[in-house]
């Protein structure tokens, strides 16, 4: 199991990125796929989450109405936009696959800094 994220960054108050997500190694398709965040000094945060159709998505409530999680299964990418970043959201954001042996699979994360 591989996940390559990308699209971090540094960002001002208030604006946005998209984070991107490719995965191998697994049926992609069949799976429930999430981003968690990690920050300085603190443990793993999930962010969101998605359902292997798309159809159903959860979130965080520190991030609820702010990110928006989206899979495209025929490219084995899944998607985190941000709007309205705030300070708080500063961590490495990596993309979380709980295989059939109950291990988790993460990424190698990618750097989301929000200051101004």
């Amino acid at each position: 199991v591989q996940f390559v994220e990308s699209g971090g960054g540094v960002v001002q108050p208030g604006g946005s990125l998209r984070l991107s997500c490719v995965a191998s190694g697994f049926s992609f398709s069949d799976e429930t796929v999430s981003w968690v965040r990690r920050a300085p000094g603190k443990g793993p945060e999930g962010v969101a989450a998605i359902r292997p159709d798309g159809q159903e998505t959860f979130y965080a409530s520190s991030v609820k109405g702010r990110f928006t999680i989206s899979r495209d299964n025929a490219k084995n990418m899944v998607f985190l936009q941000m709007n309205n970043l705030k300070p708080e959201d500063t961590a490495v954001y990596y993309c979380l696959y709980t295989g059939t042996d109950d291990r988790d699979y993460w990424g190698q994360g990618t750097q989301v800094t929000v200051s101004s």
